[in-house]
């Protein structure tokens, strides 16, 4: 486990507006300059205009002037629930525009139960930036 980026994450959860799921979220990013950025879900009663927890602590790198991630964590679900947020679909895409296939993505639940993955075995066959010659 990333302490510091569980720890990071597992704060920022605890702000989530997540007022219609209740399923509050919280992501952490280490830059590859070492910067940490944390993010956590802004639901809307419009549901499509919502934010999840990943883009809020991409944004919050981007505004910052950085642009690679290193590694991320995800916190989402209770202590001892078992449940494991991995990012959505959107915030795979989302990831891939700032990482490499490799970049390790650790998912846990609130009480440090969890699991790592490679973006790539979340988000196979991917399509980045590097498709574009960038």
């Amino acid at each position: 486990m990333t302490t510091d980026l569980f720890e990071a994450a597992r704060a920022v959860r605890e702000k989530a507006h997540a007022p219609y799921s209740r399923f509050k979220v919280g992501a952490a990013i280490r830059t590859q300059s070492g910067a940490v950025f944390a993010g956590c879900n802004v639901e809307n009663a419009a549901y499509p205009q919502g934010q999840c927890a990943e883009a809020s602590a991409i944004g919050m790198m981007v505004a910052a002037g950085e642009g690679r991630i290193a590694e991320i964590t995800v916190v989402g679900g209770e202590a001892g629930s078992g449940i494991l947020c991995t990012p959505c679909g959107g915030c795979r895409q989302r990831i891939r525009e700032f990482a490499s296939p490799d970049t390790p993505i650790h998912v846990f639940d609130a009480g440090g139960q969890g699991q790592r993955f490679t973006l790539a075995e979340l988000l196979p066959h991917s399509f980045g930036p590097d498709n574009l010659g960038f």
